[in-house]
């Protein structure tokens, strides 16, 4: 089985990258859900792989790229939180691993987003740098920018699991990015 998790298992302080194994302390419901689905998981099975990403972007539904760019349409300048640190994860790269897994017998926990860190703003500025949109991105905190559901600060996870079961790393989160951007223009 394949459980798809999530960086909001862990508490998101400190500015380190969350390993596997680390204390898991969700800030908000989804996150409680999560970890309780993969306590289910790991109650139940004994052959599964939990893979938490973050930062979703890819094709169908929702996300930050889309939301970006619709809001360039209609705006000069946008604020953005610059205080939560992560991943960005494409599924189009996320996909293959996922199914490169399920070929062996290699159970366990891992974490998959593509390669290096951003906070949201600097996410956003990469956007409008790569989509040629002419938008100033102003940096905020968390806290001027409330929410329903707490977000975790640090999102930020460890890919020491992947490389220790010999699993590739997905690319960098800048060209998933230009990736993607091509696949929205198809």
């Amino acid at each position: 089985m394949i459980y798809p998790s999530t960086d909001y298992v862990f508490g998101g302080d400190g500015k380190i990258p969350y390993e596997v194994g680390d204390e898991k302390a969700p800030v908000n419901v989804y996150g409680n859900s999560k970890l309780l689905g993969e306590n289910s998981v790991q109650a139940t099975l004994q052959n599964y792989f939990i893979v938490r990403i973050s930062w979703v972007f890819g094709a169908n539904g929702k996300n930050f790229v889309k939301t970006m760019l619709k809001l360039a349409e209609s705006h000069e300048k946008i604020r953005v939180v610059a205080d939560q640190i992560g991943s960005p994860t494409y599924t189009a790269d996320l996909a293959p691993l996922l199914a490169d897994m399920v070929k062996t017998e290699k159970y366990g926990v891992y974490h998959a987003t593509n390669e290096g860190f951003c906070s949201w703003a600097d996410f956003a500025k990469e956007i409008f740098k790569q989509a040629g949109k002419n938008v100033e991105v102003e940096e905020i905190q968390t806290i001027d920018y409330p929410t329903p559901a707490k977000r975790p600060f640090n999102s930020r996870m460890s890919k020491k699991s992947l490389d220790a079961a010999g699993f590739k790393r997905l690319p960098a989160w800048e060209d998933a990015l230009s990736r993607y951007l091509v696949e929205l223009k198809n």
